[in-house]
């Protein structure tokens, strides 16, 4: 929330995967937004057409309610083992006393244009005149740090009632631009839940993830299942062969998200037929190893709902933040948080950004009079890419931690990197800086200037359709190895890999 506003903070969401190493079991935690109660499902229309992305993103409109705070306490009454208000007394001294502000913050503050007019950010991110603060100055944020003092002393419900909460429905209702319905209700009824992680063999491991409102848990296990009849291993890294057949995998998963995956407290998702594994062959039968198929239809998983539309278009979810954490004991975290875009919803309140994670909702209802799964509805939580994994070995102990920001590229970054890891054997942070690549049904995307040209060449000559994209991933693992552990840190974003 301090140091990475751009991309995550209290102000959003969270997924969370725990592993407790003592009893091998494995816990998820859904801390995604919900939709205000006035939400509408064509709140994102206008004039019958879907709005412009930044028209819809910008305002109080988008805004959801937080579900970080909540997710987070949960969490901690479960498996936590410090004194909560502990925790966040690095975050207030910080706040108090001032950080050095990064590189990549100031580059992106100083392309900002709507944050920049918000009152609060002025003293903070900009100067009060609204001036863009060189890389290096000392950034305070004593309004953040009465917040988190608040939230250390009583609890999440100093967030989601009281004076923080205020602020949040205010600056929501008031916003200059599209003001929104969040109200202090809708605040005060939010729940994190604890779902059951999504599973699946993938060759001599087992790889878990989140399941709904996110699809990354689904479409990662599918991608790899659809991998498992192909010898990967016996292919070299990056090599058309092997960027060909994952892209096809994913093309195919990315068929059966769009289609099915939303929150399965509102729409029945086939989580097991989507996993079957006669489905799944049928699906991986698909895949031609020379040439790159059209663009795919959703399959008919068992318990699939007919009437449902396959959404346009995908999420924009760019501005999100992982990491991975393995303690001495063996206790494992993967973790991806968001507030979507870059700055969110660009409103500000009690010193942290708020989200605008509604526009991961579909903005079309239906599509030719079917209802799309994916489509806004009071208290939903719209679908994420979030695709924070636990890989086990047969015994049930852990192999690695890894997840990414990136929005609906954050499937593809994490099957890249799991391929990578456990298909190839390479060193983790190899594994992570390898060029990325992926398919999310449009095409073969590759990153930009990463790749050598006679890559694209052999891509089209599968008939695949070839696009470019800039760098997006800030992949972060850890695997155990003889002896310790590993870690991997992206290189495109800041990141770190610690040990203690």
């Amino acid at each position: 929330t301090l140091v990475e506003p751009q991309s995550s903070g209290i102000g959003g969401g969270a997924f969370m995967l725990h592993l407790d190493a003592a009893s091998g079991k494995l816990s998820s935690y859904d801390g995604r937004e919900t939709a205000p109660r006035g939400a509408r499902p064509g709140m994102f229309l206008d004039g019958g057409e879907p709005m412009k992305f930044m028209q819809a993103a910008t305002g109080g409109t988008a805004v959801g309610v937080p579900g970080a705070v909540r997710m987070l306490e949960l969490a901690h009454a479960r498996h936590g083992r410090l004194p909560w208000k502990r925790l966040f007394e690095p975050a207030i001294e910080l706040a108090e006393r001032g950080f050095a502000m990064s590189p990549r913050l100031a580059r992106l503050l100083a392309r900002e244009r709507v944050l920049r007019a918000t009152p609060a950010a002025k003293g903070v991110y900009y100067t009060k005149e609204g001036e863009t603060k060189p890389a290096g100055s000392l950034i305070l944020n004593s309004a953040l740090a009465k917040t988190l003092r608040a939230i250390a002393d009583v609890g999440a419900d100093a967030f989601y009632r009281g004076a923080v909460a205020g602020g949040i429905v205010e600056t929501v209702q008031r916003a200059p631009s599209h003001p929104g319905t969040l109200g202090y209700a809708d605040l005060a009824a939010y729940r994190a839940i604890e779902r059951a992680p999504v599973c699946r063999p993938y060759r001599k491991w087992k790889v878990c993830g989140m399941g709904p409102p996110s699809s990354g848990g689904l479409a990662v296990a599918q991608t790899l299942a659809m991998l498992e009849r192909f010898d990967l291993a016996a292919l070299k890294p990056i090599s058309p062969e092997a960027v060909h057949l994952i892209a096809e995998a994913e093309a195919l998963a990315f068929a059966d998200r769009d289609a099915y995956v939303a929150d399965a407290d509102f729409v029945p998702v086939p989580i097991d037929g989507m996993l079957a594994p006669d489905y799944l062959a049928a699906r991986a039968a698909l895949i031609d190893p020379k040439r790159a198929g059209p663009k795919r239809e959703p399959g008919r998983p068992a318990g699939s709902e007919a009437a449902l539309a396959p959404e346009p278009g995908g999420d924009k979810g760019l501005s999100t933040t992982h990491f991975a954490i393995v303690d001495g004991a063996g206790n494992a975290v993967s973790m991806t948080s968001s507030i979507e875009t870059v700055f969110g919803s660009r409103l500000m309140t009690g010193g942290f950004i708020l989200n605008n994670q509604l526009t991961d909702f579909s903005f079309r209802p239906s599509v030719d009079g079917r209802p799309v799964a994916n489509s806004v509805a009071p208290a939903k939580r719209p679908r994420s890419s979030m695709a924070p994994t636990i890989v086990l070995d047969g015994h049930g102990r852990l192999v690695m931690a890894v997840g990414s920001p990136g929005g609906s590229r954050i499937i593809g970054f994490v099957v890249k990197a799991l391929v990578a890891a456990l298909d190839w054997n390479l060193p983790l942070q190899q594994a992570v800086d390898l060029p990325n690549f992926l398919s999310r049904n449009g095409g073969a995307e590759l990153e930009d200037g990463a790749f050598d040209p006679g890559l694209k060449a052999a891509l089209e000559a599968r008939s695949h359709t070839v696009k470019t994209f800039a760098l997006q991933s800030g992949l972060h693992a850890v695997r155990v190895v003889p002896g310790g552990l590993e870690g991997g840190a992206d290189k495109r974003r800041e990141g770190v890999v610690l040990a203690e």
